[in-house]
């Protein structure tokens, strides 16, 4: 089972979305789904009156999201039956549930398109960017958390379950990425992403084992917070406080603040000592 599977599905993700999507438009009629095997199936639906959209599969091309799909941009009409800028391949889902406006929204994940969303009204709809703006929003927020899980995953199969001995280009590399997945973690909001993210970071640690080099003097037992190990495994590979400030989205001022906590915790009087600590200690690979 993938981790994507171990949680929500990409259809809970878009079932989500469409929700969100219904609650920030002032559309009536929101639904949508993820790109499978050639064709959008349309696998949640809010505020219809009908049962017509169950079942829809749109095709690259076709319909007014098929064209959103394949252009890479939203799509709306205010008269879809007389529209003449799209096929009339769902007129049977889409003019049997009475939709009058229609908008589609694609959910685009490195320059490729992995689903739609509708939002749609049974009368002549003239909201136009007031409608487009946050359903856009909901759709680049979506499109962030399938980039966020495409990462884990992919760094989850490209890391060993063991790893007896690490070189120095293999111990390097393993930092960068635990430091990079601590970027990630700060940049989401979802809990169960990052309850995946701490998971991940900790199988890395485990990988690092006793590769670190080893640091004399007693090592203090000490719980860094969240933020103190983010900051702390970018200062790892050298980086400044600016350019940690920049990864992090946070003022650089912080990030200072961060690092004194830190090293205060580790007894450490320079961040090179903290981090060699925090190695010692199983903090940081």
């Amino acid at each position: 089972m993938s981790t994507a599977e171990q949680s929500e599905s990409e259809a809970d993700l878009f079932a989500r979305a469409v929700r969100e999507l219904a609650r920030r438009t002032r559309f009536p009629v929101a639904f949508g789904g993820p790109f499978e095997d050639g064709v959008v199936n349309v696998s949640t639906i809010v505020g219809n009156r009908t049962r017509s959209l169950e079942g829809l599969r749109v095709q690259p091309l076709r319909g007014l999201g098929g064209r959103a799909m394949t252009e890479l941009r939203p799509r709306m009409t205010n008269d879809y039956r007389r529209s003449q800028v799209i096929t009339h391949d769902y007129d049977g889902f889409i003019l049997g549930e009475g939709l009058r406006t229609l908008l589609a929204v694609p959910v685009i994940v490195h320059g490729r398109s992995r689903g739609v969303l509708y939002a749609g009204a049974w009368d002549h709809a003239s909201l136009g960017g007031v409608a487009t703006a946050p359903a856009v929003q909901v759709a680049e927020s979506l499109a962030s958390e399938l980039r966020i899980r495409e990462e884990i995953d992919r760094r989850l199969r490209s890391t060993p379950a063991t790893v007896s001995t690490l070189s120095p280009g293999d111990l390097e590399e393993l930092r960068e990425s635990f430091a990079e997945l601590r970027s990630i973690g700060a940049a989401t909001s979802d809990p169960e992403l990052k309850a995946r993210i701490e998971s991940v970071g900790r199988r890395l640690l485990a990988l690092s084992g006793d590769a670190a080099a080893p640091v004399t003097g007693p090592v203090p037992a000490v719980r860094l917070s969240p933020r103190e190990t983010d900051v702390l495994s970018r200062a790892a590979l050298g980086a400044t406080n600016a350019e940690i400030a920049v990864s992090l989205g946070l003022r650089e001022a912080t990030v200072k603040a961060y690092l004194g906590t830190a090293m205060a915790k580790l007894d450490a009087s320079t961040r090179h000592a903290a981090v060699a600590r925090a190695r010692r200690a199983g903090l940081l690979p």
